[in-house]
């Protein structure tokens, strides 16, 4: 065994770092927007935005949360709303998968650095067919897109008496928006207007949904619908949890919020289901709300809190610490209750690196949480339970919002573009990136066990 001052018991890892790449890459993509933003051209208002107004707003539509500081309609123009839009549409893709889109369509060719990349910000794990992978996530992406802004321009234009070219462009925007999970809005009450509106919040839902359970399943969906045996753990597991939390979210805020006056209590019985589980899809990190979220009951606010930070599927427009790590995390307790030697999900046994990782998740999000709302609790006087939604609703990049973003200091609005920009990336890729350059190390210390519970 080699003792730690012996030169060779360490090797300095020199190869490229993916994350680091995807890391400063959005950060790069934050910042042109930020520029572009604050351009006179992109506000109604003379003067244009401040600083602060078009780097929150930014971050929030590049790393696809739908949080913001002003009201998107009336605060900017056509084109501060299609740099938003655009940067709704490469935060969903991610940065880096939309670089090597472009590469692709340039060169042909994606260089190695560019594959690794690449698959790393959509969770590939391999990087043999990357190319094939990044035009099947921009082909189904932008399929999923045109559908439901079809479906929704045709809505606006038949049903709301909306100009066609005006319709178009609420179609588009929202239907991205809706795919890419983020929540913007072109209306300055998100989706209230629409609460009776089956179609919309339908079209909308089932947007959302798709997009939230990640490229993976879809891709594998597409290729093995009628054959579940062909899926794998990951798709399984998707396809089993998202159903299931939508059941759950519909119930528990349909049967919370029934009385209430100013949310589903003055509307038809069919509409407060309708209404119930439209909120429970924007839970899985979508933002739009079609009654009002600030007059909520704070039960109500908690339960949504726990959807919101379990969120979607992985290598998707959605946020949270996904649906898979969830799972894994309550097999692993189930296999640690009943004594068993392994973890077993759907009759594979789940390798202990997969444990370790899906700990590591759930520590790193617990941990940015509670100390972002312990912050948030001494830089401002709102409530723990309006603070805690609004931490939770930047990290898993939903947008939901009690109504007090707006209202934050300026270092309370910072912890926020931090809480999404690494919710976005995911608290691991994050931290890989901010990392020290990683060592080797080539031998082992001994074990010894501590006394646990």
């Amino acid at each position: 065994m080699l003792s730690p001052s012996h030169p060779r018991a360490r090797v300095v890892d020199r190869r490229p770092r993916p994350a680091r790449t995807v890391f400063l890459a959005f950060a790069a993509a934050g910042l042109v927007g930020t520029l572009l933003l604050l351009h006179p051209a992109a506000t109604q208002a003379p003067g244009g935005a401040t600083g602060m107004e078009a780097l929150f707003t930014a971050v929030s539509a590049l790393c696809v949360t739908g949080l913001i500081v002003v009201d998107t309609p009336t605060y900017w123009t056509g084109f501060g709303q299609a740099v938003i839009l655009a940067l709704i549409q490469v935060g969903g893709f991610g940065v880096m998968t939309f670089a090597s889109v472009i590469g692709i369509a340039v060169i042909r060719k994606l260089s190695l650095r560019s594959r690794l990349t690449a698959a790393t910000e959509v969770k590939s794990f391999g990087i043999e067919d990357i190319r094939t992978l990044v035009i099947s996530v921009v082909r189904i992406s932008l399929a999923i897109e045109a559908a439901a802004a079809v479906v929704l321009t045709v809505r606006f234009a038949l049903a709301y008496d909306e100009p066609w070219g005006s319709a178009l462009w609420l179609g588009v925007f929202h239907a991205v928006s809706a795919f890419n999970n983020a929540g913007f809005a072109l209306f300055s009450d998100s989706l209230m207007p629409f609460a009776g509106d089956a179609v919309v919040l339908l079209t909308v839902s089932a947007t959302l949904v798709l997009g939230g359970v990640g490229f993976p399943v879809l891709m594998q969906l597409k290729k093995h619908l009628g054959t579940p045996r062909l899926w794998s753990m990951n798709t399984r597991i998707v396809v089993a949890a998202t159903p299931l939390l939508l059941v759950v979210g519909t119930l528990y805020i349909t049967a919370l919020e029934w009385n209430n006056p100013e949310t589903l209590g003055g509307m038809a019985p069919h509409l407060r289901v309708l209404n119930g589980f439209a909120m429970s899809a924007q839970t899985r990190t979508a933002g739009f709300n079609t009654i009002d979220t600030s007059a909520m009951d704070p039960a109500t606010w908690l339960g949504m809190d726990l959807l919101m930070f379990i969120g979607g599927g992985p290598a998707g427009t959605a946020g949270g610490i996904k649906v898979t790590t969830f799972a894994v995390l309550f097999f692993l307790m189930l296999a640690e209750l009943r004594g068993a030697g392994a973890v077993t999900v759907f009759g594979k046994r789940l390798s202990r690196a997969v444990h370790r990782q899906a700990i590591t998740v759930i520590v790193l999000a617990v941990g940015l949480v509670a100390t972002s709302t312990l912050l948030l609790m001494v830089l401002t006087d709102f409530s723990l339970d309006e603070i805690l939604f609004e931490v939770v609703s930047a990290f898993a990049t939903v947008g939901l919002s009690t109504g007090i973003t707006a209202d934050l200091p300026a270092g309370a609005q910072l912890v926020l573009i931090a809480l999404m920009f690494i919710g976005r990336l995911g608290p691991i890729t994050a931290a890989a990136a901010l990392a020290l350059q990683p060592r080797q190390t080539l031998y082992d210390l001994p074990k010894e066990r501590p006394i646990i519970g």
